[in-house]
């Protein structure tokens, strides 16, 4: 569809004149899915803004936004553009002290969240920052007897909002003609992997530059089904659920809870997918863990017909020649093997699907493409809305991020790291044009702080976050974030942490995923107590060597990689976790942070020793704190002959 509307709520009302009765938003209640038209939506959204306007709330004001993915919240955003305010999406996991900071640094004065949960949070951040004065809640359960100030129902607000409407004809819509593309149409903050997170602030014209040249390069129209269920405070999800939703006019559907999310997958069959490689290394967990419990046949048959699909499955949907034996081979193998799993995984009607957020590994990408599933990976930022290169068909690599975006402009500085010029690019962190002056270079490039090469192909590759990238002590580069990809495509392996600057050697921290660990240990009669007592146990140690190791003779492989494979190695006593501030909420590792937190154990890793003791605070969800101690042991592990290739 061809459009000239510059706003988001200009594209609202388009979608609602042109396909008033098209669905555009679902939400699983109760186990039914409720459904709502573009007409409806539109309706929805303009009693939603006049209910705010009646509130108070004005052009330039920035509107907090808390909860799960639900409708009412995407509405919520577009309500408050249609006022000329911005949207400031939080994470909805986040302890309210870490809300606090957001909340204060954009001056925000109006939230709408999604339940109690959330308002008993900002309730106590009010003794924080007593700004907060009107909280708009969309659940009504568990809220009857809340009687503070400034508190009001969302479909009492909306009510208020018709009212409003009737006694100002005309506001809404001069409202709306007001808004220009320069206007800012969301403040997202960044996961803050080396400090304060910073508010990144995208205009209209720069979310809808990324929304409509995905769409366009995807060829996505509106029918296209996406499965909405990552933090709205994220970038990607504000792509794919909102920019690319608002541009198609598609139908984003929201799951029940985070819990059903993998049964509302399979209940929608998504035709366009996206999700963070954590998303699919779980998956692919699962799919093992059955495996491993399925009987002796059905197991030789899916490690047969796998192989055949390792050989030749991506080829054939990149469309190149293949063997005649072994498209027959992967036929049958697509009726009994293939079909089945992308049917359990909810992939079966997937036209694309994509990743990003962090590098996936190349193994855990071959995977998905050899049964079929024409996964892609994007690279992109918060300050480019997720928009810097894509993966044309027929043209996919395991080991690069695509080609440069149509319209985007890559080059890489003298040391390696990749800029960008760029229409999505941000107009400037919130406040802080002194933060903005270091990202944003005199000439107009971004420094993403990525260090990436080029192949002979315009492909470009990104070896890891340029400041986490080193060398061990006799000038073997180390990219950290490359071996600990390779480590968690193990579905024994939930995170790694891998260490080796300025060293002679890399030595890794391992977390266990205690759920196929433990369906591992279950079945061999491996008694346990819970993830410490587990993680330290001789033959889990023996287990997370094998996978050393088989990374270590990948690595040996490589020329690049070849002398930085893993030395030694232990697995940590807790599960590393954002509210112990050691990964962000896009589950990114702090390095730094758990460096310093863990010094004791990596002075122990390169000391030779052969375990050390730790006592770890760590906080609870409901928001106590307590400790976790351990005696730690630390294992030695094979590593093998670099081979090396001579060149052509």
């Amino acid at each position: 569809m061809q459009t000239q509307a510059t706003t988001f709520p200009r594209r609202l009302l388009e979608h609602a004149r042109e396909r008033p009765g098209h669905s555009a938003y679902r939400e699983k209640y109760l186990g039914i899915w409720q459904s709502w038209t573009w007409a409806q939506v539109n309706d929805e959204v303009r009693a939603l803004a006049c209910g705010l306007a009646a509130l108070g709330f004005e052009r330039g004001m920035r509107l907090a936004i808390i909860g799960d993915n639900r409708p009412r919240l995407y509405w919520s955003m577009l309500a408050a553009q249609c006022l000329g305010g911005v949207p400031v999406p939080l994470y909805q996991d986040a302890p309210a002290a870490d809300m606090a900071y957001v909340l204060e640094n954009a001056g925000i004065h109006f939230a709408i969240v999604e339940d109690q949960e959330q308002v008993d949070k900002l309730l106590e951040l009010q003794a924080l920052y007593p700004g907060i004065t009107q909280i708009v809640f969309d659940d009504e359960r568990g809220m009857r007897h809340y009687r503070q100030p400034g508190l009001v129902s969302f479909a009492r607000l909306q009510e208020a909002g018709r009212t409003w409407d009737s006694a100002h004809p005309g506001f809404y819509d001069a409202a709306i003609e007001a808004g220009q593309g320069s206007d800012h149409a969301v403040i997202l903050y960044t996961s803050g992997t080396t400090g304060k997170p910073k508010g990144v602030c995208q205009t209209h014209t720069a979310l809808l530059a990324a929304g409509s040249g995905g769409v366009a390069f995807e060829k996505l129209t509106e029918r296209e089904n996406v499965l909405s269920y990552l933090p709205m405070a994220w970038v990607g999800d504000c792509l794919f659920s909102f920019a690319q939703a608002l541009v198609a006019g598609f139908t984003v559907n929201c799951p029940e809870s985070g819990e059903t999310v993998m049964t509302d997958l399979r209940e929608i069959g998504p035709t366009y997918y996206f999700a963070p490689p954590r998303i699919f290394e779980n998956m692919l967990t699962q799919v093992m863990i059955r495996m491993e419990d399925a009987g002796t046949i059905k197991r030789a048959m899916f490690h047969r017909f796998m192989a055949v699909a390792r050989r030749c499955g991506a080829d054939l949907l990149d469309g190149r020649p293949v063997p005649l034996g072994d498209r027959i081979a992967y036929a049958l193998g697509q009726v009994l093997v293939y079909g089945p799993l992308k049917n359990v995984l909810g992939f079966s009607r997937v036209k694309v699907a994509y990743t990003a957020g962090a590098a996936i590994g190349p193994d855990l990408f071959r995977f998905y493409r050899s049964i079929g599933v024409n996964l892609k990976q994007f690279y992109g930022s918060t300050e480019t809305c997720a928009y810097i290169c894509l993966q044309p068909d027929g043209q996919i690599k395991f080991d690069s991020v695509g080609m440069p975006a149509p319209g985007v402009d890559v080059r890489l500085a003298e040391n390696g790291e990749v800029l960008v010029k760029s229409p999505t690019l941000m107009e400037g962190y919130y406040e802080r044009p002194d933060a903005t002056a270091e990202a944003i270079d005199a000439q107009g490039f971004f420094h993403t702080g990525d260090a990436g090469v080029f192949d002979t192909d315009g492909h470009l590759r990104i070896i890891d976050r340029a400041a986490d990238v080193g060398k061990l002590n006799h000038g073997a580069i180390f990219a950290p974030n490359y071996i600990e990809n390779k480590l968690k495509f193990f579905p024994f392996i939930k995170e790694a942490v891998a260490f080796g600057d300025g060293r002679d050697m890399v030595c890794a921290f391992l977390n266990i995923d205690l759920e196929a660990v433990g369906n591992w240990a279950e079945r061999r009669g491996i008694a346990y107590a819970g993830y410490t007592d587990l993680a330290a146990h001789e033959q889990t140690y023996a287990l997370m060597q094998e996978c050393v190791e088989k990374v270590n003779a990948d690595l040996a492989g490589e020329a690049l990689m070849g002398h930085t494979q893993i030395h030694r190695f232990l697995v940590l006593h807790k599960e590393l976790d954002p509210d112990d501030d050691e990964l962000t909420r896009t589950r990114k590792v702090r390095r730094k942070f758990i460096a310093d937190k863990y010094a004791v154990l990596i002075d122990a890793l390169y000391g030779g020793k052969p375990s050390q003791f730790i006592t770890t605070q760590v906080k609870f969800e409901d928001g106590r704190s307590g400790v976790v101690s351990a005696d730690v042991r630390i294992a030695d592990c094979r590593t093998f002959p670099v081979v090396t290739t001579a060149a052509a």
